[in-house]
């Protein structure tokens, strides 16, 4: 209502506090109904102790260069899995920090030899220019990430425990997936394919951050991506 007042403005935690803070009651549950995740309640970002165990020899965030940091360089991306009901199912999410754009990533089951050869088979293909770093949570699927980094000749550094901020783009757009990836869904039903087409939802959409420009458009004004094909990038 006040574009141009930032005294009028408010943060998006104070329109969450503002909802749950309701009595309950029809007008409550309505609201909550039209937030994006829909959770009845408002979730702790500390969800107690972690449970799956280290992974070796990880580089922490702590470690990553500050370059990334500023979000001017392209080719470095945030990834994670979502799952489906129960937890049974699982996609591969990447994000590129600079454009936003979207790799999908099919995948038989969360064990650690499937994520690296799924991750491996989709982005093998983006150019290595675009591919030169993989931010990611302490999640026990990447436990053969020093394999998955010589393999694809990139870096992997991994978020705190309990801190999906630190990949703040990537959780953003989980947030927006799950309009096509329901949790309550069974996300083996979607096929390669059929996530390269979400993706490319995702990625021709413009974005305030962007001036209004489509992560695919920010990502292709690189010379280093003149092909595309329905979500995925492909070596030039």
């Amino acid at each position: 209502m006040h574009p141009d007042d930032p005294s009028q403005h408010v943060s998006h935690e104070t329109i969450y506090a503002h909802i749950y803070a309701y009595p309950r009651g029809g007008l409550r549950t309505e609201m909550i109904r039209l937030l994006r995740k829909s959770h009845k309640t408002r979730k702790s970002r500390a969800r107690g102790e972690d449970r799956r165990g280290k992974i070796q020899n990880m580089t922490l965030i702590a470690d990553r260069p500050k370059e990334i940091d500023s979000r001017e360089i392209l080719g470095h991306w945030e990834g994670y899995l979502i799952k489906g009901k129960y937890n049974r199912s699982s996609v591969g999410t990447f994000v590129e920090r600079t454009s936003r754009y979207v790799i999908l990533v099919q995948l038989d089951n969360a064990k650690a030899d499937t994520v690296r050869e799924g991750f491996v088979r989709e982005l093998k293909g983006v150019p290595s220019d675009l591919l030169k770093s993989i931010t990611y949570d302490q999640g026990r699927e990447m436990a053969q990430h020093n394999l998955l980094a010589a393999t694809l000749n990139l870096a992997v550094y991994f978020c705190d425990p309990h801190a999906p901020w630190q990949r703040g783009s990537n959780e953003n757009t989980n947030g927006l997936l799950r309009e096509y990836l329901p949790k309550s869904s069974d996300l083996n039903a979607f096929s390669q394919a059929d996530l390269n087409a979400i993706a490319d939802k995702l990625n021709t959409r413009p974005r305030k951050k962007l001036g209004f420009l489509t992560p695919e458009e920010v990502y292709c004004a690189s010379s280093l991506c003149k092909n595309l094909e329905s979500g995925v990038a492909l070596q030039s």
